[in-house]
């Protein structure tokens, strides 16, 4: 099988990305052939076509990527670290008519990984395949919409900060602007995606559909997952059905809502689960819709990333036996201007730990109680009383999208009991 690859002949810029309707010139340059490696013809017995060449998706990447190096066409290779967005890499592919537009913006993670060999699994270097590479790998997304791709960042998303979250919002919701622009599919790696999700849902007002996608193989590994999760997100950003469904996760066949789901298993594909089960499935790539979100997001928000110029503090506290107020007190003294504490059980809170909650709060400190528990919710006014002290429950979030939650809900306001209502209807 022979193919041809698109590479950019200059700097990428926001007019390559077709920004007031102007389009990067693209010039053709070589792709290695997928059957004429060994690796990737090895392992396509599990998936039919380019979605069973996940398990050498890197390496075909890498091997594109020397073919073009020695082409006098062909751009230099991304730096390791985030690339400035003039220097981005960039992807596009032919236009087909009719088709719709989606645009992928990578931020790194195992999707973007690589291993030394096809057993490595689980041991190997996250964020390595630029943007380009990734979707010069898949042809198929050709035959599913108009692809067009941009680097945002380059890092394991274990590195997230609040900056990197401001800023990936603020791309997501201009581009989500562009009349020329369907639909918005964000790579991302695992361990901060469904956070990354969230905070999507609650600050960017569209109802085009959002994607975040990631891997948890990288695609040197033997049964990689990355290349048809990647097809099967483009296909849900490229669906009508997926509009007004607000910011969704694709994981392992799964569309799930970025609210509800989470990473709950660390070592195999089958880890991205909600307690209230999937939206709907991706099967060959088609689409299947078993329910819709019940809680507000994207355009239904309060919150807008437009209007948001920086997060306060908000830190977690995590409860365990025989644990002392020390993290708490810590946290205090660095300005924390809530403290979610991802208490036992019920979101309970230790007799010895209600004295020095209570003081932060008499000083104007939010405090969230939320639970580690993973499953079920917090009940209000059990196991403390919330009423009487002032604080707030997160309900069925967790720690972490509760700090989401609670930072966002301190750009409006410090009542409690509107905290309280956004967490009854975020």
């Amino acid at each position: 099988m022979q193919g041809r690859r698109l590479c950019s002949l200059g700097p990428a810029t926001n007019a390559g990305l077709g920004v007031a309707g102007r389009h990067h010139p693209w010039r053709a340059c070589p792709l290695v052939p997928f059957r004429e490696i060994p690796v990737l013809h090895t392992h396509t017995s599990r998936r039919s076509g380019a979605f069973g060449a996940v398990s050498a998706l890197a390496l075909a990447c890498a091997l594109s990527l020397s073919a073009c190096a020695s082409s006098p066409t062909a751009s230099a290779q991304p730096a390791a670290a985030p690339p400035a967005a003039s220097t981005a890499p960039q992807a596009s592919a032919p236009a087909q008519q009719g088709q719709r537009n989606v645009v992928v913006l990578a931020t790194g993670g195992t999707i973007a990984g690589a291993g030394a060999t096809a057993m490595n699994s689980a041991s190997y270097s996250a964020a390595k395949v630029p943007v380009d590479k990734l979707l010069a790998g898949l042809p198929e997304l050709a035959k599913v919409a108009n692809v067009r791709g941009e680097q945002v960042f380059q890092i394991a998303s274990e590195s997230f900060t609040n900056d990197n979250l401001l800023t990936l919002a603020r791309r997501v919701s201009a581009l989500s602007k562009q009349a020329d622009v369907d639909g918005i599919v964000v790579t991302h790696g695992t361990d901060t995606l469904a956070e990354t999700a969230y905070f999507l849902s609650l600050t960017v007002h569209t109802d085009k559909p959002i994607i975040v996608v990631g891997s948890m193989r990288p695609g040197t590994a033997l049964s990689a997952d990355g290349a048809l999760n990647l097809v099967d997100a483009v296909s849900v950003a490229a669906s009508t059905d997926a509009k007004g469904k607000g910011v969704l996760v694709t994981m392992n066949d799964e569309i799930q809502t970025a609210r509800d789901v989470n990473k709950d298993v660390n070592i195999k594909t089958g880890a991205f689960l909600s307690q209230w089960g999937p939206l709907g499935m991706v099967v060959e790539g088609k689409n299947y819709w078993f329910r819709a979100p019940v809680k507000r997001h994207t355009n239904q928000s309060e919150f807008n990333i437009d209007q948001i110029q920086s997060l306060p503090p908000v830190e977690i506290v995590y409860s365990y036996g025989n644990v002392p107020p020390t993290a708490i007190d810590a946290f205090a003294k660095s300005g924390a201007k809530a403290i979610v504490h991802a208490g036992t059980g019920n979101g309970s809170v230790a007799d010895r730990i209600v004295p020095t909650l209570n003081e932060l709060r008499s000083k104007g400190t939010i405090i969230v109680r939320a639970s580690r528990v993973p499953y079920g919710f917090v009940l209000r006014n059990a196991e403390q009383p919330d009423d009487k002290y002032d604080w707030v429950v997160a309900h069925d979030l967790r720690p972490e999208k509760a700090r989401l939650l609670t930072a966002l809900a301190l750009t409006k306001t410090t009542n409690t009991r509107e905290i309280q209502r956004m967490f009854w209807e975020y």
